[in-house]
């Protein structure tokens, strides 16, 4: 029966949906039931990650999907003897609850209509035959359907993979839980306050959103919880180089295919996760429009190796983040605490590659004022009164820094270093950190854009057109850590040799051989495993970097109370 004069013991329930307010669609319902954070960022913040899971369950819908989605009119179902029929994929709403389902099937028989929703696994072997979320986004089918004037009993969960049918009975009970939940969801998402993360839920551990919504991460900060390692621990996904001359690239399907005059290499285009082409490389329309469609961003590179622009689809959906962004980009007071954290921690990370790497035994009284140059930088930079302050004290430590930049080089007579020189550089170490500086300025771009950051408005880099500033902040603690570490490792390495270079005039670049071996480097520290110092799971640089980003959004939107910056010992 319908359930239009049921009490619900809520506080408080959403009105009718009219004009341009949005309807909630019954698979978010079934969200909320299943944990109220995941249907925030999906339907809310409009988050998502494609797992095997969802793949998986997209393939099971695929052919009713197909269906054309024509169901008769409640006057043409009331025959009780008219022969059964069924429809597939009909999408029905009410905007009295506000909701709206794409039902997988709906089978008329004997007056009566049945709503079927398909699920790709085996039947649970539960209590009431399913687990309550899918009972519930069957009821909100039915309700709708009720709704719309059609006569409905009970639905059905169609589960693929063990090709069962388990009834769903729709129960005075079953009705308030599912009306209750509907009423909260669209209350929560009116509200725009996100829900709490579950606490220790093992449901976390195979949820696709599990990396989006750090869930034991967040509890940290919440209740000092000491978080899982995280699940998954990184993306298979590589950015994908093109450097060579004249190269083209187009799309087979789902494989893209790099051609040369005279070689054709291919990979499949999930492996990709971005894709940087240097100099005069061409990528054709359709290939920009499937990558766009995954979300896979393109970054174009002069020759030399200077980030030229940047390229993606529509972006995140979540406008919430850079809301809150911008909220504070315009908050001077804040902007110079975030600008604080990122220099200070920039010159630990420093110190603690000049500690680490100082191979000098001769020069041990330099070295030691050296590291405690830097460690009075550091607190000081912690409690600069103003911007002009700050400036003063990373360009000290920069000075400092740099200064004893060779003392960490082995060979310093093949690669000697004096001082840092740019636009352009002047020797092989320079050329060497900048393209270092190139590529982390696209890491973070990327990362930054993914997530629904505006990369162009920062807290501490002055703006400018075409300057992502806000990826020049974020990055600053990582200029030691991973560009400076990787010019390290490849010249003490011999992996790079004084020949891969080209000087014309006072300039220097590398020969596409050399950045072809430096960028290899430079994915091979992305790929290396840390001890996140705050957390304590291992997890790599590349994901780490992702898990940083996501900090700072929680951090902005008032989640957590601080941002937790990458401190290594």
């Amino acid at each position: 029966m319908p359930s239009d004069g049921l009490q619900l013991p809520l506080p408080l329930q959403a009105p009718p949906a009219t004009g341009d307010a949005p309807l909630v669609p019954a698979r978010m319902v079934n969200e909320w039931v299943y944990c109220p954070r995941l249907a925030f960022l999906e339907w809310v913040e409009g988050e998502w990650a494609e797992t095997g899971d969802t793949a998986e369950g997209t393939r099971a819908h695929a052919r009713v999907d197909e269906g054309g989605g024509k169901l008769a009119a409640p006057d043409q179902t009331t025959d009780e003897d008219s022969p059964a029929r069924r429809a597939r994929s009909v999408t029905l709403s009410s905007e009295r609850l506000g909701v709206i389902a794409k039902i997988d099937m709906i089978d008329v028989e004997g007056g009566r209509v049945t709503p079927i929703d398909i699920k790709k696994g085996k039947r649970p072997h539960v209590a009431h035959g399913a687990y309550e979320p899918e009972r519930v986004q069957v009821c909100v089918q039915a309700l709708i359907l009720e709704d719309n004037g059609y006569k409905v009993d009970e639905g059905a969960l169609w589960f693929a993979e063990s090709r069962e049918r388990v009834p769903v009975p729709l129960t005075e009970e079953l009705r308030a839980a599912t009306l209750r939940a509907i009423h909260e969801l669209r209350l929560v998402a009116a509200s725009g306050r996100r829900p709490p993360p579950l606490a220790d839920s093992p449901k976390c551990v195979r949820c696709a959103l599990a990396g989006i919504c750090l869930p034991d991460e967040t509890n940290f900060f919440r209740k000092g919880v000491v978080p899982r390692p995280l699940n998954p621990a990184d993306d298979p996904a590589l950015p994908l180089y093109v450097q060579t001359p004249g190269a083209r690239v187009r799309k087979s399907g789902e494989t893209l295919i790099i051609e040369t005059d005279d070689a054709k290499a291919e990979t499949p285009l999930i492996n990709v996760s971005e894709l940087a082409l240097f100099g005069p490389v061409s990528v054709t329309t359709p290939t920009l429009h499937e990558l766009f469609r995954a979300d896979i961003p393109v970054a174009f590179f002069s020759t030399g190796g200077w980030l030229m622009g940047h390229a993606s689809g529509t972006g995140p959906e979540n406008a919430h983040i850079r809301t809150n962004q911008y909220h504070a980009a315009f908050d001077d007071r804040r902007c110079l605490a975030i600008a604080r954290g990122l220099v200070a921690a920039k010159i630990r990370n420093q110190r603690t590659l000049l500690r680490r790497n100082w191979r000098d035994e001769k020069t041990e009284d330099g070295k030691v004022e050296a590291l405690e140059s830097l460690k009075r930088l550091a607190a000081q930079a912690d409690h600069a009164a103003d911007t002009p302050a700050l400036l003063g004290y990373e360009g000290e430590a920069a000075a400092v820094y740099f200064r004893h930049f060779d003392r960490m080089l082995a060979g310093a007579s093949d690669f000697s270093f004096e001082k840092r020189n740019r636009r352009p550089p002047e020797d092989p170490v320079n050329a060497l950190l900048s393209l270092g500086y190139s590529l982390l300025v696209r890491t973070f771009l990327a990362a930054l854009q993914s997530i629904g950051f505006d990369p162009y408005r920062g807290f501490y880099h002055v703006i400018r057109h075409g300057r992502p500033a806000l990826a020049l902040d974020m990055m600053e603690p990582y200029r030691p850590i991973i560009a400076d570490s990787t010019v390290i490792n490849v010249i003490n390495n011999s992996e790079v040799k004084p020949t891969d270079f080209l000087r014309n005039g006072p300039a220097c670049s590398i020969k596409p051989a050399g950045r072809k071996t430096f960028i290899a480097a430079y994915e091979r520290r992305l790929d290396m495993e840390t001890t996140h110092p705050v957390f304590g799971y291992r997890v790599s640089m590349r994901r780490l970097i992702h898990v940083q980003m996501r900090l700072l959004a929680r951090h902005l939107d008032g989640e957590i109370d601080y941002y937790p910056h990458y401190i290594p010992r």
